[in-house]
């Protein structure tokens, strides 16, 4: 990987053709291109927020995502590999398990705001269901594992969950929508 890295600016794309994993070139603007990006675009979202003030353990629960979706990236580059497991999934219902046992339930539909950092979250969530969509995509077009397009299901609800607890944690409460507000 070293090698490969060392020269960044190379010119193989000015064509508008980039390198995938296998060696096989492909169109930039090709849906595992986009699929790509928007989960690259996610990870460097997730690594902003997690430079915001919001618990130790939720940092290290979120960096310990941007290495998922940097195995993602891995697995949409290389068609045919896998490297986004069921397990993974499961570690998101977990968190998301850990972190919806003590908010109360919805009664109204919540607007994404309140704190910087849940703000944050729900621009990765927003994000998320972008890469998700794509991730589908590409499923439509070719065979892929399913794991992933699961995986940032699971991920798009927990951050939402997590925006909920974000707020709680900077004092907080959700920013409900007022259906019978004054137009």
């Amino acid at each position: 990987m070293g090698n490969r890295l060392s020269k960044i600016a190379t010119r193989t794309g000015d064509a508008g053709t980039t390198g995938l994993g296998d060696g096989s070139r492909i169109d930039k603007d090709a849906l595992r291109v986009h699929a790509m990006g928007d989960v690259d675009e996610l990870n460097s979202h997730i690594g902003a927020l997690i430079c915001e003030e919001i618990p130790a353990e939720m940092q290290q629960e979120l960096l310990s995502i941007q290495h998922d979706l940097f195995d993602m990236g891995g697995e949409l580059c290389i068609p045919g590999y896998t490297m986004i497991t069921e397990a993974q999934v499961l570690r998101l219902d977990a968190l998301l398990a850990k972190y919806n046992a003590d908010l109360p339930p919805l009664k109204d539909f919540i607007l994404p705001g309140g704190s910087r950092a849940a703000s944050m979250a729900h621009v990765c969530r927003t994000v998320c269901r972008r890469a998700e969509r794509a991730i589908v995509s590409v499923g439509k077009a070719e065979q892929i594992n399913e794991a992933p397009r699961q995986y940032m299901n699971r991920l798009s609800d927990l951050l939402f969950v997590l925006s909920r607890v974000l707020n709680r944690f900077a004092g907080g409460s959700d920013v409900l929508w007022e259906k019978e507000r004054q137009r």
